[in-house]
């Protein structure tokens, strides 16, 4: 009787066990979150700079309706990108002392605007505070022939530091970031 009782406690613990530890889990994202850091190599331990943001994807939509002209955007989906400068830099001309800031657009035909924010964990720009503005820059907007589906940000090593280009659809904005 008492192996029984113990046998009987041990699979109702068994049961109970699994049960707790079982979890749900989302599927994927439709806007997954990526990330892009200079310099880019996994063998270089120590960034200058790191940017977090969601991927969202073109599907037949077009650029202008997911991220109107005149309008903040949060560079992405989901939540406001979030830029991480690792030192003091020079962004498009604009002295940033390190830290993370959000990372805001204002696209235009032939300029965006490019927007770094002190306030953080924005889900998207609907909270945005152009008062929390650290920098505003200006930069070019460039077509390119091949057309990306999901948004895109990339760092291209130039001298002294990288320019980090965003691209979706055909547009192709770059920002000189100085180290």
């Amino acid at each position: 009787m008492k192996k029984l009782c113990s046998l009987a406690l041990l699979v109702l613990a068994i049961v109970f066990s699994s049960e707790a530890s079982a979890q749900k889990f989302d599927g994927l994202d439709k806007s997954p979150m990526d990330m892009a850091a200079y310099p880019s190599s996994y063998k270089v331990s120590e960034k200058a700079v790191r940017v977090v943001y969601s991927r969202p994807q073109l599907k037949g939509r077009s650029l202008s309706e997911l991220a109107p002209a005149g309008k903040v955007w949060r560079t992405g989906a989901n939540e406001a990108a979030e830029i991480t400068f690792y030192k003091d830099v020079n962004f498009g001309g604009k002295a940033i002392s390190a830290g993370t800031y959000s990372l805001f657009t204002i696209p235009g035909k032939d300029k965006w605007t490019v927007v770094l924010n002190s306030n953080l964990n924005q889900w998207g720009a609907y909270s945005y505070n152009e008062s929390a503005d650290v920098a505003r820059v200006t930069v070019s907007a460039s077509t390119d022939s091949t057309s990306l589906d999901a948004f895109s940000v990339a760092f291209k090593e130039v001298d002294n530091g990288a320019h980090m280009v965003m691209g979706w659809d055909k547009t192709r904005v770059a920002v000189p970031i100085t180290l």
